[in-house]
């Protein structure tokens, strides 16, 4: 891909992005909005994967950048969960016009549900992978809550890259003051949520959860047996493509959509 453009915010840091529009002509649909999971950033598969699909086919996405993240500028230890709900309201209100489709990994999964609820009128669909909404709940352990509260931040090793990740207090305070399951959540459009049901990071049974707590009635819960947290493999990458082809066509997600 190019190189990002950059989003200038005065007295915030400046967020990197792509963006492709619709191709001119064709009919008004979602753009498409790629939302990483903690510490990730918008250079991964599944984002271009996203990408690709939209220049292909003439739709609009927009990837993009939280600040301390990828190509973004900022501080990443500075940042929260609220910080980066911020971040994907300002590059989305900026940048786009019409509905959308939000793509969320993860972390991103959590986000996608607090944006959707700052924007329920632009929000055509969701689509979670591996959502992790309430993570600072169910994934830490209690010693390690103890250490963040005490030491104000903790590095773990991660299986996704060289360095340890960093997590804050102000981040899992942030997280912990915006937590979802333990209620109703009042997201009525379609979603679908994809999951690995070998994740090692994130259960399964949180997209169930996520499922049963949503108030909308068109949602679709996607299983992949031997699927791990990134369902990054070609295979997963397919199922990804023809479920937000689909949900941005208005249909459903189907073997006759699966590439």
């Amino acid at each position: 891909m190019d190189r990002p453009e950059f989003l200038d915010r005065e007295g915030y840091a400046s967020l990197a992005f792509r963006h492709q529009p619709a191709h001119t002509g064709q009919e008004p649909a979602p753009t498409i909005v790629f939302l990483p999971g903690y510490a990730s950033d918008m250079a991964g598969s599944k984002a271009t994967a996203l990408f690709g699909l939209a220049v292909r086919e003439g739709r609009a996405c927009l990837l993009f950048d939280y600040s301390g993240c990828g190509e973004s500028e900022g501080a990443f230890e500075e940042a929260t969960l609220e910080s980066w709900r911020d971040d994907a309201l300002a590059v989305i209100d900026a940048l786009t016009t019409g509905p959308l489709v939000l793509v969320g990994s993860s972390m991103g999964g959590w986000l996608m549900l607090l944006v959707a609820l700052q924007r329920p009128d632009r929000i055509a669909g969701l689509v979670g992978i591996a959502a992790a909404p309430d993570f600072t709940e169910w994934g830490f352990s209690a010693e390690q809550k103890a250490t963040l509260q005490r030491e104000g931040r903790i590095e773990e090793q991660t299986p996704y890259g060289p360095d340890p990740v960093v997590t804050t207090r102000a981040f899992w305070q942030s997280g912990e003051a915006n937590r979802m399951l333990d209620d109703d959540i009042a997201i009525d459009c379609p979603v679908r949520l994809l999951h690995g049901q070998s994740d090692a990071d994130v259960p399964f049974e949180i997209s169930l959860r996520l499922a049963d707590r949503l108030c909308s009635a068109d949602i679709q819960t996607i299983l992949v047996k031997d699927g791990d947290h990134r369902l990054s493999r070609e295979t997963d990458i397919a199922l990804l493509l023809a479920t937000v082809e689909a949900l941005c066509a208005g249909g459903e997600t189907t073997e006759s959509a699966m590439p």
